[in-house]
């Protein structure tokens, strides 16, 4: 949050250009105000070694650590001067635990002669694994020595920061550009009203970020850190304030179902009953469309647990009202998936116009971007004439050429898969604002939605209907226990002889287009010496893919079982034809890529092999697993990784394993990944605007800073007598997030 224009200035001329360039490339660091926004992740103390047994793999990590041993060896390699070649292996503790760092080459004999045992320092590099050790290769490092004038000036406070930091800058050398910018933290304007600030006991801006940067004591780091999550809490909680304050005002279509109508006949037809939370959930939405206000709800709810239903019925009120109602699904294979199973649910009602149509029957109709040009002006028409009251279809949806009679009510499912200026494509093609019904299968918690989704209301279904089966998870230890695998090929032959079918997924296609391998030279012989350096400075082996797992299975593990693949990169009218397949039992196995992860319905499918599944999110592999156990039969979900027993990405996978509760896992995930920028179109990843709040631990702070905020945004809507905090508002919606909070 760059909070005001004092702070604006340029980074490159305060650190120069060499460091700024770097900051901006890989930090998106550009201003004095963005690097004193730029908080240390943690601090080591003098006396404190941290703890190595929670180093995440493939990721940058700086350590403060004390050299156990140091060995140098010597190696055969005609590469090398005189034949010759050097490996340094340091190995450093924590008391806790090991970690080794290994130099090749030339690079061996700086750290050869300064990191002998005994030497404590700070070392920054990637963490990899290399015989299933986890280790540094080629690290950067700094002598932490009380005798060295530039240390001891360096770390003066006995609190060491240690600051998110990347391979072109260490975090060390991040301090010390803090130190140079710190006396502007002075200037920093604050943002919070001042009654906020006494009420809530919280210390001055300027003196939060210099208390964050360079504390002399725990109390210190806690107290900014209570400032500062205030700060980005109440910030982010007035942007949403404003936003719903402004729906507010906007005027809508009330849509109310007609007694003896379309939605009346659906439900009489209906061969079972709601679950009480599809009747709570629904009379909560029709509520919403009876006002003369848009709806922003976000219906989420389990794998399975009914949310199509619900929303048809939701569209069936809107046609009753004589409005029509559009759902945006994210791919073609989901989109024909609903127009199926819609059309097989409403029957005679969806004949709208057709010989043996119902009297109160509408048209369901489907556009996609590769319908013949025939069927597509079909649609067309059906959408500009209303004779479709329900239309189901991709971005295709969003072209200019697209026009509705009347459209009420838009439906987004998987919300995270459109871009903003998609959804705002389509519900500006309602004469009026159309009412919004935003769907998920990825449970949110409950403070998460309130700050990701805050201007939209929260319905959540966490019952699952009647008839669905438990479905059993287990790690697969491939690497470490071969034969877990080759037993895991076994249960799924078994499936298929039950009369059942099975998914196996991988996370790449495998095709010319994404091949990591793709021009690479292998060279002339080495020596196992250069491949152990090879190995321990290379990436991990490329992601398992589709078409090479599909042919190795059809000729191995699972010869003589009909195995298909499916992929995002094949014609739409393939795609189709191999889920038919699938769907009608005459495919046993599909190996897919994650295209089935959302929508896919084939209740047979009772076994799923998900590869490589630590290179997927714990969300991910939740809805994945959700695609089995959908029928009577129980349900299994084998996760296969090569990842040794002690990296995390095995927790995580066990925690997947370990529990059903997708409220659960979706806070493991949040802990693990971040909150993501909560106001950027990305909802997860690596950069975030929420530098302190973490969404999960800060509940009560983000909860106090909503009713703030809301209380704060009634009494002044555009912030007249706040300026400092419009200013702040104003760094943090960039004309990107500007637009994303007015489009929703």
């Amino acid at each position: 949050m760059d909070l005001v224009p004092a702070l604006e200035e340029p980074l490159k001329k305060v650190v120069g250009p060499a460091t700024a360039k770097v900051m901006a490339e890989h930090l998106d660091l550009h201003t004095v105000g963005d690097l004193l926004h730029h908080y240390p992740r943690r601090y080591a103390e003098r006396g404190e070694l941290t703890r190595l047994a929670d180093l995440p793999l493939d990721e940058h990590v700086t350590v403060v650590a004390q050299v156990a041993s140091a060995r140098l060896h010597t190696f055969r390699s005609p590469k090398a001067p005189r034949g010759q070649g050097q490996r340094l292996e340091v190995t450093i503790t924590d008391g806790s635990g090991e970690l080794r760092l290994v130099f090749f080459g030339r690079g061996v004999h700086k750290p050869h002669t300064e990191l002998l045992p005994g030497t404590r320092a700070m070392f920054a590099g990637k963490v990899s694994v290399f015989n299933h050790r986890l280790q540094l290769a080629h690290p950067a490092y700094e002598l932490l020595r009380g005798g060295d004038p530039d240390a001891v000036d360096s770390w003066a406070g006995a609190l060491i920061p240690i600051y998110p930091a990347c391979k072109q800058l260490e975090s060390w050398k991040i301090a010390k550009s803090v130190e140079t910018v710190l006396p502007s933290a002075q200037e920093a304007l604050d943002p919070l009203p001042a009654s906020l600030q006494e009420g809530r006991a919280l210390i001055p801006l300027p003196e939060a970020l210099l208390k964050i940067h360079r504390p002399h004591t725990k109390a210190d780091i806690a107290t900014a850190r209570d400032r500062l999550k205030w700060d980005e809490a109440f910030v982010l909680q007035v942007a949403l304030a404003r936003r719903r304050y402004a729906d507010a005002q906007l005027p809508a279509v009330a849509r109310r179902p007609t007694k003896g109508g379309l939605l009346d006949a659906f439900d009489a037809k209906l061969p079972f009953t709601l679950t009480e939370g599809q009747q709570k959930v629904s009379k909560e939405i029709f509520d919403d469309l009876a006002t003369e206000h848009p709806m922003h709800r976000l219906l989420q709810g389990e794998v399975g647990s009914g949310k199509t239903m619900v929303a048809l019925r939701a569209m069936l009120a809107v046609v009753d009202a004589g409005g029509q109602a559009a759902m945006l699904a994210p791919t073609e294979v989901l989109a024909q998936q609903h127009h199926r199973s819609i059309v097989e649910m409403m029957g005679e009602l969806a004949e709208g116009g057709m010989l043996g149509g119902a009297e109160q029957a509408t048209k369901v109709t489907l556009l996609t971007g590769s319908m013949g040009a025939a069927g597509r002006r079909q649609a067309l028409l059906d959408l500009v004439t209303g004779e479709a009251g329900i239309v189901i279809g991709t971005h295709a949806l969003i072209e200019d050429k697209v026009r509705f009679h009347d459209l009420g009510l838009v439906v987004v499912d998987e919300q995270h898969r459109f871009g903003v200026e998609q959804r705002d494509a389509l519900r500006g093609k309602g004469k009026q604002p159309p009412h919004l019904l935003v769907m998920t299968a990825t449970p949110i918690p409950r403070t998460v939605a309130m700050t990701v989704f805050g201007d939209l209301e929260t319905s959540v279904l966490d019952q699952l209907p009647a008839g669905r089966s438990p479905i059993a998870s287990h790690v697969v230890p491939a690497q470490d226990k071969p034969h877990f695998l080759a037993r895991a090929w076994e249960r799924v032959r078994e499936e298929v002889e039950k009369g059942h079918q099975a998914y196996v997924v991988c996370p790449r296609i495998g095709d010319e287009e994404d091949d990591p391998r793709k021009g690479a030279k292998s060279g002339g012989k080495k020596s196992a010496e250069e491949r152990a350096e090879e190995a321990a400075t290379a990436e991990k082996r490329p992601p398992l893919a589709v078409l090479e797992v599909a042919e190795q299975l059809a000729g191995g593990p699972l010869r003589g079982l009909r195995v298909e693949a499916l992929h995002g990169r094949m014609q739409p009218d393939d795609k189709d034809a191999v889920m038919r397949r699938f769907a009608a039992g005459e495919t046993q196995v599909l190996v897919a890529t994650t295209v089935i992860e959302v929508g896919v319905n084939v209740p047979n499918a009772t076994a799923m092999v998900i590869m490589d599944a630590d290179r997927f999110g714990v969300s991910q592999l939740h809805q994945l697993r959700g695609r089995v156990g959908r029928g009577s039969a129980p349900g299994l979900c084998l996760l296969v990784t090569d990842m040794p027993e002690a990296a995390p990405a095995r927790a995580r996978l066990g925690a997947v394993a370990a529990t059903l509760d997708g409220f659960e896992l979706s806070r493991i995930d949040l802990e693990q990944r971040r909150e993501g920028d909560v106001l950027g179109q990305a909802q997860s990843g690596v950069r975030s605007s929420l530098r302190m709040l973490a969404v999960i631990d800060d509940e009560e702070i983000i909860a106090a800073a909503r009713e703030e905020a809301v209380t704060v945004v009634a009494g002044d809507p555009d912030l007249k007598h706040l300026p400092e905090l419009r200013t702040a508002l104003d760094a943090l919606l960039d004309a990107e997030r500007e637009q994303y909070l007015d489009k929703g």
